[in-house]
């Protein structure tokens, strides 16, 4: 990641490691188990601008941090660097620390009622419904592809499924789900142009809410709008806003991560074609070993207080290390050994604030993966493992890319148009998305894209 503060280098005798930077981004976990044999299960940290920080290493100190609210609030106006004006509103990490009125930033009575209109509008729909929906947008994007013999499974698969299917079940046109990828991914990455895409994906909502204000429909948004809560306007955007980005930089990392397994992995792959392995399986044992979020933040103590023997004070950041806890050497000695079936990782967090989605990313990834491996069952890396690159950031460690090679197929016919996937750019080339303006942004109240027919009567189950 590219950042005004890469060059500088800590304050003398500083005892904290940066997690960002050069040494970081190249090797996060190396960094955490270094972090972990200097320190324990509580490490001193820099994030960016040198702020400090306190990093969660172990997997039972994670599970505290994240179950106790009282002591650990997720409330970013208790930051101390934040009241004594230590973070600058261009700050990267500003997008994901500026208090929203979202559930994720609040706790207690108000973050019940909050998260409720989440759970109870995400609860309506009809799981089955939407992995049909799933493999109609994978069936889309392999038959782009299909006939090549060749393909990117980043850019052409793994980025673009989630956000499609995402747009569609918020009831967006389709078309929106391209730039919102661009968006989300800049907006996770922390870049200079961050809060450019922050407000895109912000006044892109704000233009759906309204459209849905005017034309209702069984989606997600009208749903919040119609909830027994109350929300506001604003709070819908924000929680739109939180759902869509949580829900890609996730689901597109887990299916990356899932198919490189496969294909770098024979006895993980053989595992799974011989039925040793079911698939939901084996995206718990990538949730376990490469969680799609390394690190979430954040958490800010409500008072002096001690977690892993550390002593934290009142104001203090902490960082939940998902990606360090899974590894904690106190629950999984041997970290080669699998852990088919178990569910106690910290990929989707715990407490409170567990993400509420899940199981709807678990659906994207599932029906997604067996979609692509059933339609190319010879697909083959197509440049030697060491070849993969990386990017990281002090949230997330995702694949530039992941070229393969298969025997060219002949397309499916899915009866609509192809989807609109967004070019793929350089990631050293990452620009903004452009802010929508004027009403030629979005289309007309109750239109749709031409050449798809609604499949919302299909898949939704509930109104």
């Amino acid at each position: 990641m590219s950042s005004p503060y890469a060059d500088q280098t800590p304050p003398p005798g500083c005892p904290a490691h940066r997690l960002y930077g050069p040494e970081a981004e190249a090797d996060p976990m190396g960094l955490y188990e270094k972090l972990r044999a200097e320190h324990g299960a509580v490490a001193p940290v820099l994030v960016h601008g040198d702020l400090p920080a306190w990093l969660v290493l172990g997997h039972r100190e994670n599970l505290d941090v994240a179950r106790t609210p009282s002591r650990f609030s997720r409330d970013p106006r208790r930051w101390r660097d934040m009241q004594e004006g230590n973070v600058p509103a261009d700050h990267p990490l500003t997008p994901m620390t500026a208090w929203q009125p979202v559930c994720h930033f609040v706790d207690g009575v108000e973050h019940d009622r909050l998260r409720g209109a989440i759970t109870e509008s995400l609860e309506r729909f009809d799981r089955r419904g939407v992995r049909r929906y799933v493999k109609r947008f994978a069936d889309q994007l392999i038959d782009a592809f299909v006939q090549s013999g060749r393909a990117d499974l980043v850019a052409a698969f793994a980025e673009p499924l989630p956000m499609l299917v995402m747009t569609q079940l918020v009831g967006a046109p389709e078309s929106y789900g391209p730039r919102l990828v661009e968006a989300a991914r800049d907006m996770i990455r922390g870049t200079e142009t961050a809060l450019v895409s922050s407000e895109y994906v912000t006044v892109t909502l704000r233009e759906l809410v309204a459209r849905k204000r005017e034309v209702p429909g069984r989606d997600f948004t009208t749903w919040l709008l119609e909830h027994p809560t109350a929300l506001g306007d604003e709070e819908i955007v924000e929680h739109l806003r939180l759902v869509l980005i949580a829900a890609f930089e996730t689901t597109a990392n887990l299916i990356a991560n899932t198919l490189r397994m496969v294909l770098t992995d024979s006895r993980f792959r053989a595992n799974l074609s011989g039925g040793h392995m079911t698939l939901p399986d084996a995206l718990e044992q990538v949730l376990w070993d490469e969680p799609p979020l390394m690190t979430v933040l954040g958490r800010w103590a409500t008072g002096d207080t001690e977690i892993g023997g550390v002593r934290i004070e009142a104001g203090d950041m902490l960082l939940l290390g998902l990606g360090a806890g899974n590894l904690d050497p106190e629950i999984r000695p041997d970290a080669t050994l699998p852990v088919h079936g178990n569910r106690s990782h910290l990929a989707f967090s715990s407490g409170p604030h567990e993400c509420p989605g899940q199981d709807i990313g678990r659906a994207i990834a599932d029906t997604g993966i067996d979609t692509l491996l059933t339609r190319l069952p010879d697909l083959e890396l197509a440049v030697p493992e060491g070849e993969l690159e990386w990017n990281s950031s002090l949230m997330s460690r995702h694949l530039v890319a992941l070229p393969v090679r298969f025997t060219p197929r002949g397309s499916t016919v899915t009866g609509s148009t192809p989807v609109p996937v967004a070019v793929p750019r350089p990631r050293s080339e990452a620009r903004p998305a452009t802010a929508p303006s004027g009403p030629s942004s979005v289309p007309p109240a109750g239109g749709r894209p031409t050449g798809r027919t609604s499949l919302w009567t299909r898949l939704l189950g509930r109104s």
